[in-house]
């Protein structure tokens, strides 16, 4: 039987769903001072320095040989490429647009584990993730037919492949060899800093330290979304069990939406607002619910 979710585990679900869905907003104020590829590098950086320094002080264990291979393999998967992709393509795209892309993830996950793991996708599950491939046809709209003819549809896929990257992430990390959370995701972090911190040298150079609010956010994106939340999130797993950790996965792009239009201003068409309902009906779906009586349950 799953442990029962105390007050504190809803406190904590809850600020993990407003931190990972203020995330977006951060990034694009981070972006007003600095380049795509710096702010990866300062998030990714700065998130394995504070992990490391957590692992110190909890005196948490080193990975063995074969973990270590493995992470080195899934860092950067995790951590710099979809940061690189999500900071490049927020130039050319709203933030909510990334925070709604998230959304996917899941619905992306169930096929990859069917394919990749003993996780077997089932009618239900199949349900929802094509409805949720409808609601991302829905959210990219006529765009995709405008590939080459500007960023604004590269910036829609560059967040799209960052999702895709946390997917095929998510499913090498549960067939990682044993191995402790918070260990997993410094290590995590830190192959991610090893490919990142060249590629920003050779992109972009050595940055020049910034406005007062770019740098500001960096150093929020590197210890509170990146290292932070990581610790929080292990927290609930361990208290709470994985399954009550999906329920962040409605949160993430409300927030982002919330943020984007009331703090950031954003202007988004009505096309977003559909496609977010139709992702997030299949990800109801696809854990074998019913939307309807979800809703009225929550109500």
């Amino acid at each position: 039987m799953p442990p029962k979710p105390t007050r504190a585990n809803w406190i904590a679900i809850l600020s993990l769903g407003l931190i990972w869905g203020g995330t977006f907003m951060v990034v694009s104020l981070a972006l007003r001072g600095y380049g795509p590829f710096t702010v990866a590098c300062a998030r990714t950086t700065l998130g394995a320095i504070a992990l490391l320094s957590l692992m110190i002080v909890l005196r948490r264990p080193l990975p063995t040989r074969d973990a270590l291979l493995a992470t080195a393999l899934i860092g950067p998967l995790n951590t710099a490429i979809p940061f690189a992709l999500l900071a490049w393509g927020q130039q050319y795209v709203p933030s909510a647009f990334a925070g709604i892309s998230m959304a996917v993830l899941p619905l992306l996950i169930l096929p990859l584990a069917h394919f990749f793991s003993d996780e077997k996708m089932s009618l239900h599950k199949f349900y929802g993730v094509s409805l949720g491939f409808l609601g991302a046809v829905l959210l990219i709209g006529p765009s995709a037919l405008e590939i080459g003819q500007g960023h604004h549809a590269l910036g829609q896929l560059a967040c799209l492949g960052a999702t895709m990257c946390y997917a095929i992430s998510s499913v090498m990390t549960r067939r990682c060899p044993p191995i402790d959370s918070i260990t997993l995701a410094a290590f995590t972090l830190v192959f991610g800093a090893i490919w990142i911190i060249p590629a920003m040298l050779w992109i972009e150079g050595v940055p020049e330290i910034s406005d007062f609010n770019s740098s500001l956010a960096i150093l929020f994106l590197g210890f509170v979304p990146t290292a932070f939340a990581a610790y929080l999130r292990v927290s609930v797993v361990r208290t709470a069990g994985s399954v009550f950790m999906t329920n962040v996965n409605y949160q993430v792009p409300l927030w982002s939406v919330l943020f984007g239009t009331l703090i950031l201003g954003e202007t988004l068409p009505w096309r977003f607002f559909a496609a977010l309902a139709i992702i997030l009906c299949g990800l109801v779906i696809s854990q074998g619910k019913n939307p309807i009586r979800v809703l009225v349950n929550r109500a």
